[in-house]
């Protein structure tokens, strides 16, 4: 019979996760979409050969009816507890302390991210879903062993967990789905996360008066989505749930998916919560798309500002098209955060957010994101100001924003040349960030500004695009491998250094995914086989490949 094998090492507690009828549930999953999967990724490099001949993304002719139709609405927070009010939402990884912290706050909403804050050792996976299924429960419970001082949830108003599993595009190497016939393939890591997450709490969820609900990452077409929807749908079948029970938001963080968010709301009708501006990944994709297009050169990170024409054509449609289909707009995350020991440098973020904030409820945002408590307060004021007592602002439907593919498409405003600061910044965010994640950490401050997954993938797709087009700085100065790797030698010679840091593994990583000779689509994918799953293997004398 078919099943799923554990191949990553069993350790104390693991066993509450990973229950066999868990796992069944997992294969089950796996047998039923392993191949849809695999057809949707394909199409991902369809799409990517086809703008590397110069063919730019299009609203699609043969959707027109979709968007033409003004009747269908999505489910929304129709018959979702929990889910009618997110103007302020917090973002973390799903370790005990950040999730104590979280569901302790005074957000209306909780993103678990097992995604890009969260690093994919096999160790965070399981812990994380055990400690999501505690806090489900209200036991979860954490004592740092450092300082002696001790985590328990104590908000009797907790705010409303959504998921984030990972995207389509990562396995899970430590669990393999073997067929009947002997064969094994890695589990897909989005199914895994949701799969383990969904059996062991989605009716418990629904008996404490909440629901299952998700964040979904990385998509790239209405297709994507469908598939989803059909993961759903299967899922609530498997386990006697209503259909519809499901809520999911998912984020537009790829161009690609910003020319079909209303075919994606349309697939995931029953199912759909909302759309989120996922901002720093979508910066990543204009640069991961149209890599092979110098007139797409972007140029400082710190000059990619959410005012720009391009991300104000995102942000406004987005508003546009979930309002008009009865789904939440729910903001991005601007990357400054506090530093308590130092006021100068909180009362910047406090500044840098609330002007972040108040535009996205200017635009018509129902919501936004924060990536500490401290932050939500900022945000809150800004959403109380245009929402009052309103849980938001549906009724707000921008028929004033007229979106081209022009519009989505457009670099007015980026004319100015890229910064030998810029340069090295994105030296220290991506050398910085993948130390921290080669240590089991998702999401790190760096230079008082919240890291994660995507901004790596800016830091060091921007690096080769610059390169890769021999762009020339402000100072006359052109761009090359040469420039890069004297800068790298010199930021690394900045760095202060500890027995436990991965530096040299970090310095790798970076110079295979920022100056080889083409652009990986993803930073993470080779990182996780090589570092998380083969040298962990070497290192505990497992076998986890």
């Amino acid at each position: 019979m078919s099943h799923m094998m554990i191949t990553g090492p069993m350790q104390r507690g693991y066993e509450a996760v990973l229950t066999q009828e868990a796992l069944d549930f997992v294969a089950a999953l796996h047998d039923r979409f392993h191949s849809s999967r695999r057809e949707v990724l394909a199409a991902r490099d369809v799409r990517r050969a086809a703008i590397d001949r110069g063919r730019m993304p299009e609203f699609k002719a043969e959707t027109r009816e979709i968007r033409e139709d003004p009747t269908w609405q999505v489910a929304g927070h129709r018959g979702a507890p929990g889910l009618e009010d997110r103007r302020v939402e917090i973002t973390g990884p799903a370790s005990a302390q950040m999730a104590i912290n979280a569901l302790n706050s005074e957000a209306k909403v909780w993103l678990a991210d097992l995604e890009d804050a969260t690093s994919p050792t096999w160790d965070n996976i399981v812990t994380s879903i055990g400690n999501l299924s505690r806090a489900v429960r209200g036991t979860l419970a954490f004592t740092n062993e450092d300082t002696g001082k001790h985590y328990q949830m104590t908000n009797p108003h907790p705010p409303t967990m959504v998921v984030r599993p990972r995207g389509w595009h990562l396995p899970e190497k430590h669990l393999r789905y073997v067929d009947d016939h002997g064969s094994d393939t890695s589990a897909a890591a989005a199914l895994v996360d949701f799969g383990l997450f969904f059996f062991h709490n989605a009716q418990e969820l629904i008996d404490s008066g909440r629901g299952p609900y998700f964040y979904l990452a990385k998509l790239e077409a209405a297709r994507e989505a469908k598939l989803w929807d059909e993961v759903f749908s299967f899922a609530e079948d498997y386990l006697g749930i209503g259909h519809g029970t499901i809520r999911a938001t998912v984020l537009i963080e790829t161009i690609t998916a910003a020319f079909q968010m209303e075919e994606i709301l349309y697939e995931l009708r029953d199912h759909c919560a909302g759309l989120n501006a996922g901002r720093w990944d979508y910066i990543f994709s204009m640069i991961k798309n149209f890599r092979r297009h110098r007139e797409f050169v972007l140029p400082d990170r710190a000059q990619v500002s959410m005012t720009l024409p391009f991300m104000r054509a995102y942000t406004e449609h987005l508003v546009k098209v979930c309002h008009k289909r009865g789904a939440h707009a729910i903001g991005g995350m601007s990357a400054f955060i506090p530093n308590r020991r130092q006021p100068e440098i909180t009362e910047n973020a406090f500044a840098q957010v609330r002007a972040d904030k108040d535009r996205e409820a200017a635009d018509g945002f129902d919501g936004s994101w924060v990536a500490h408590p401290d932050l939500i307060p900022v945000a809150r004021e800004s959403f109380d100001a245009v929402l009052g007592e309103r849980p938001h602002q549906l009724d707000r439907r921008r028929e004033d924003v007229e979106t081209t593919a022009a519009d989505l498409l457009s670099m007015e405003g980026l004319d100015m040349a890229p910064t030998e600061a810029g340069v090295r910044a994105n030296i220290r965010v991506g050398l910085g960030y993948l130390n921290a994640w080669l240590s089991g950490t998702g999401a790190a401050a760096l230079n008082n500004l919240m890291e994660d997954a995507a901004t790596a993938e800016i830091s060091r797709s921007q690096i080769w695009q610059w390169v890769h087009h021999g762009v020339i700085l402000d100072d006359g100065r052109t761009i090359t491998r040469r420039l890069i790797e004297r800068f790298m030698a010199e930021e690394l010679a900045t760095i202060r250094r500890h027995p436990a840091d991965h530096y040299c593994d970090a310095v790798q990583i970076f110079r295979e995914t920022a100056l080889d000779d083409e652009l990986p689509d993803f930073l993470t994918t080779p990182a996780y086989t090589q570092f998380l799953v083969h040298r962990h293997a070497r290192d505990y004398g497992h076998i986890a490949a």
